[in-house]
C-alpha cells in the first residue's frame, strides 16, 4: 500500500511539473543571465588509434548538471520525494557537441535518462563512443607520445547565454579499462573562450587533453630487433671467402628484408613529410648495407683481378700488407708456415749436406778418371741449352704472375677485414643512437 501511495504521488509530481514546461527554451527566470552547465568526461575505453588517418576512438562517460528553473518542488507536500528520473527528451537540453568530432556523420549521445532533483537541479550521464581528430606526431615511432584534444563546446548558446564549466581537476580515469598499446599518463581540462570569425560573441568550450604514451614493447620485439639482427649479418659478408660466390648475394639479401620491414612501418604510419625514427633507422641501415655490397663488389674485382694485374704500388704493399693488417690481425694468404727465407736456407742446407743418391764429386763433368767426354756429353749441345732457358723464363713469368696475383687477394683480405669491422663499429653506433634518441 506504501509502495501504490508512492507512485500515485510521483506520478501526481511529474504531471504538476511537466503540465505547463516547454524544453524548447532555456529554463531561466532572467533571460539576460548565462545558464551554468558543469561537464565532466570519465575515459572508458580507448578502441583504436588509426594513426594513418589521424582519428581517436574512444569510449567516454559524459556527465552534464545546470539548474532548471521551472522544475523545482517542495518534496514535503509530495510525500519526501527528492529526486526523479524521467527521460531526456522530457527537459531542456543544452546543445553541447565534440567540436572535433571525426565520424561520418555527428551524433548525440544516447538517449538515457535524467536525475532531476527537488531544487531543480538536473544531471544527466550519457556514455558516448567518439571519433576525435587528433593531430598524430610520429617523429619518435614507436617510442612516441601523443595529445589528443577532446573539445566539447554549445554549437548555438554563446558565453552570454550558456557559461559552461569543467569540474575541478582532471578527467575521471577511475574506470579506465587499460589498453594494450597506449598508456594514459592524464587528462588536464582547461577551459577557452574562442571568438570564432562568424559571430562577435564569445563562445566558452571545455578541452580535454589525452596524454597518450605509446608501449613500444610490441613493436622493439617484431620491428627493432629483427632489424637489428639483419643489420648485423651484413659486415659478415666481409668474413665470407672471395671464392665461395655468395658475397653480393648476403648482402642484397639482407637489403631486400629491409625494404620490406620499410614497408610495414610505411603502411601505418601517416603521409607526413616528418619521417619516423624507425624509418630513419632502416634508412640508415639500408644506405650502409648498400655502401658495403658496392664495397664487396670492389674488393672482389681485386681479388679476381687475375695474372694479369700490375704489380701491387709499393705504397699500397706498405700500407696494407704491412701495417693495416697488423691492425686488423690478417695473416699472410698462400704463404706455408715457414717464410721464403727460411725455406730457402732449409733448401741449401740440405744441398751443402748432399742427399742420398748424390753422385761423388769423382763422378761429376770435368772431373777426374772417368768423367764424361766434352765432345760427347750431350748437356752442352746448343738447342738443349735453348729449351731449357725458355722453360725456365716461362716458368719465371709464370711465378711472377702468381706473385701479383697473390698480392692482390692479400690486399683483398686485408681490406675485407677492415671494413668488416668498420661496418660492425657503424651498426652499433647507428642502433646506440636511436635508442639515445628515443630515451
Amino acid at each position: 500500500g506504501c509502495l501504490a501511495a508512492e507512485g500515485r504521488v510521483a506520478q501526481k509530481l511529474l504531471q504538476d511539473l511537466f503540465s505547463n514546461y516547454s524544453n524548447a527554451l532555456r529554463p531561466v527566470e532572467d533571460t539576460e543571465r548565462a545558464l551554468r552547465v558543469s561537464l565532466q568526461v570519465t575515459l572508458s575505453q580507448i578502441i583504436d588509434m588509426d594513426e594513418r588517418n589521424q582519428v581517436l576512438t574512444s569510449y567516454l562517460w559524459v556527465r552534464q548538471a545546470w539548474q532548471d528553473a521551472h522544475l523545482s518542488w517542495d518534496k514535503e507536500a509530495y510525500g519526501g520525494i527528492d529526486s526523479i528520473r524521467v527521460p531526456s527528451s522530457y527537459v531542456w537540453r543544452p546543445d553541447i557537441i565534440l567540436y572535433n568530432n571525426a565520424a561520418d556523420r555527428f551524433g548525440s549521445s544516447m538517449e538515457t535518462n535524467v536525475v532531476l532533483s527537488s531544487d531543480g537541479r538536473i544531471q544527466w550521464d550519457s556514455p558516448a563512443i567518439t571519433k576525435s581528430s587528433c593531430r598524430v606526431d610520429v617523429s619518435y615511432f614507436p617510442f612516441d607520445g601523443q595529445r589528443c584534444p577532446l573539445t566539447f563546446g554549445s554549437w548555438t548558446y554563446n558565453g552570454h547565454q550558456l557559461d559552461l564549466r569543467h569540474l575541478p581537476g582532471a578527467g575521471d580515469l577511475r574506470d579506465f579499462v587499460r589498453n594494450v598499446e597506449w598508456e594514459v599518463l592524464g587528462m588536464p581540462a582547461t577551459r577557452n573562450v574562442v571568438t570564432y570569425g562568424c559571430c562577435s560573441e564569445p563562445f566558452p568550450d571545455v578541452t580535454y587533453t589525452l596524454l597518450l604514451r605509446r608501449r613500444a614493447s610490441f613493436y622493439i620485439f617484431n620491428l627493432l630487433l629483427p632489424c637489428l639482427m639483419v643489420s648485423f649479418l651484413a659486415p659478415l659478408g666481409f668474413y665470407l671467402p672471395a671464392d665461395s660466390g655468395e658475397k653480393v648475394a648476403l648482402g642484397v639479401t639482407v637489403l631486400l628484408a629491409l625494404t620490406v620491414f620499410q614497408l610495414l612501418v610505411a603502411e601505418s604510419m601517416p603521409p607526413a613529410e616528418s619521417l619516423p625514427l624507425i624509418g630513419k633507422y632502416y634508412i640508415a641501415t639500408m644506405a650502409m648495407i648498400t655502401a658495403s655490397t658496392a664495397l664487396t663488389i670492389f674488393i672482389m674485382s681485386l681479388h679476381h683481378c687475375g695474372p694479369g694485374a700490375r704489380p701491387v704500388p709499393p705504397w699500397a704493399r706498405r700500407f696494407f700488407l704491412h701495417h693495416l693488417a697488423r691492425i686488423c690481425c690478417v695473416s699472410e694468404v698462400g704463404e706455408s708456415c715457414k717464410s721464403p727465407r727460411r725455406a730457402a736456407a732449409a733448401r741449401a742446407g740440405r744441398g751443402h749436406r748432399g742427399g742420398p743418391g748424390e753422385k761423388p764429386k769423382g763422378g761429376e763433368v770435368g772431373g777426374g778418371a772417368g768423367a764424361c767426354p766434352l765432345g760427347r756429353c750431350l748437356c752442352h749441345h746448343q738447342g738443349l741449352l735453348r729449351n731449357v732457358s725458355y722453360i725456365s723464363a716461362c716458368f719465371r713469368r709464370h711465378r711472377a704472375a702468381q706473385r701479383r696475383a697473390g698480392d692482390w687477394k692479400k690486399v683483398a683480405k686485408v681490406m675485407d677485414r677492415f671494413f668488416m669491422w668498420v661496418f660492425f663499429f657503424m651498426v652499433f653506433l647507428i642502433s646506440l643512437l636511436v635508442l639515445a634518441k628515443a630515451a
